[in-house]
Order: structure tokens, then C-alpha cells, then sequence
């Protein structure tokens, strides 16, 4: 039931993007097709659950054993990177088509503040587990591709309505980031 508590959590009620507001660059500048935002959604979840499960067992076996916790950010970047490089590698050999749609912000993933704030969280939060760290990080890598494919659907929606020419592009897109943050606040009551 915990676990199920978690899940539901971290991608409804505690929303990476939409509740923490971690992760924000690539939310608008990917959401332009959801295929693309597909693409990034899968991207981010394989990084992130990988990166959450490696920098944990990282902080709990070496950072804190040899009293080096100040090291913590600095390692955590760099094993996010790497994995970063991986995928890169990986999606030019599988899908580049995929590869070129991503462009610039597939190594943005580096600096992702929700990839790095996740595997922090993870790492250092009191009682969590690896199981649960990573139950916690693969939940939120969906609820962020979650929100990544619904906001980007609705900008597609949103090319083929007549909008007034103040609110064309960024502005509409954060009015509606907007609702779309309230309307996930809406899950708040269930866990």
C-alpha cells in the first residue's frame, strides 16, 4: 500500500514539474509535438530511474561512509551525464528521427533540475529505501513525461484555435501551465 501511495503521489499530487516546479526547461521547450514529448518522457524516465538507483547507492556506500557528502552534487551530475551520453549514443543508432526532433534539449537532461532534484531527494531522504527510491524516482520520471504529453498536446490544440495576438506563444503556454498545475492540485486530496 505504500508503494502505491508513493506512485500515486509523486505523479499526480507531488507533480515534479507542476507541484516542485523542478524540470520547467525542458517542459516548454519540448512541448511543442507530442510525439517529441514521447520521446523526452521515455528519455527522462530511463535517466532518471537509473541515475536515482546509481547516485543512491552512491551516497549510501561511499559519500556518507567516507564522510564526503559535499561531494554529493558535483557526483550526481556527473553520473546524470553520463547516462545522458548513453541515450544520446543509443537514440542516434535506434531512432534519429527521434534524435533530431530532441536536438538541444536531449542534452539539457544533463541539467535537469528535476533529474538531479529527484536523485537527491532520493538519496537523501530519511527512511527511503533503494526499492522505494527507485518505486519514487521511476513514479516521478512518469509523472513528468505526464505532464510533458498532455501540456504538449494541448499547445497542438491550441495552433488550431484563434488566440489574440497578445497571447500568442509564451504567454498562452503559461496560462496554461498554469491550469494545468491547478487541475493536478485537484489530486491533492487523495493522497
Amino acid at each position: 500500500m505504500e508503494y502505491f501511495l508513493i506512485v500515486i503521489s509523486a505523479i499526480f499530487v507531488n507533480n515534479i514539474i507542476l507541484a516542485k516546479f523542478l524540470g520547467v526547461c525542458p517542459f516548454f521547450g519540448v512541448s511543442q509535438k507530442v510525439g517529441t514529448a514521447v520521446g523526452m518522457g521515455g528519455a527522462v524516465v530511463f535517466v532518471m530511474t537509473i541515475s536515482t538507483i546509481i547516485t543512491y547507492l552512491l551516497q549510501k556506500y561511499v559519500l556518507v561512509t567516507f564522510h564526503i557528502q559535499y561531494m554529493q552534487t558535483i557526483t550526481f551530475i556527473l553520473v546524470i551525464a553520463s547516462l545522458v551520453q548513453l541515450v544520446e549514443i543509443i537514440l542516434k543508432k535506434v531512432s534519429p528521427p527521434l534524435y533530431q526532433a530532441l536536438g538541444i534539449f536531449l542534452p539539457l537532461i544533463t541539467t535537469n533540475c528535476a533529474v538531479l532534484g529527484v536523485a537527491i531527494i532520493a538519496a537523501t531522504a530519511d527512511g527511503y529505501t533503494l526499492l522505494f527510491s527507485t518505486v519514487y524516482a521511476i513514479a516521478s520520471a512518469i509523472g513528468f513525461g505526464l505532464a510533458l504529453v498532455i501540456f504538449a498536446g494541448l499547445r497542438e490544440h491550441l495552433d488550431l484555435v484563434e488566440i489574440p495576438k497578445g497571447m500568442k506563444g509564451v504567454p498562452i503556454a503559461f496560462v496554461t501551465a498554469g491550469l494545468l498545475a491547478l487541475a493536478f492540485m485537484g489530486f491533492s486530496g487523495i493522497a
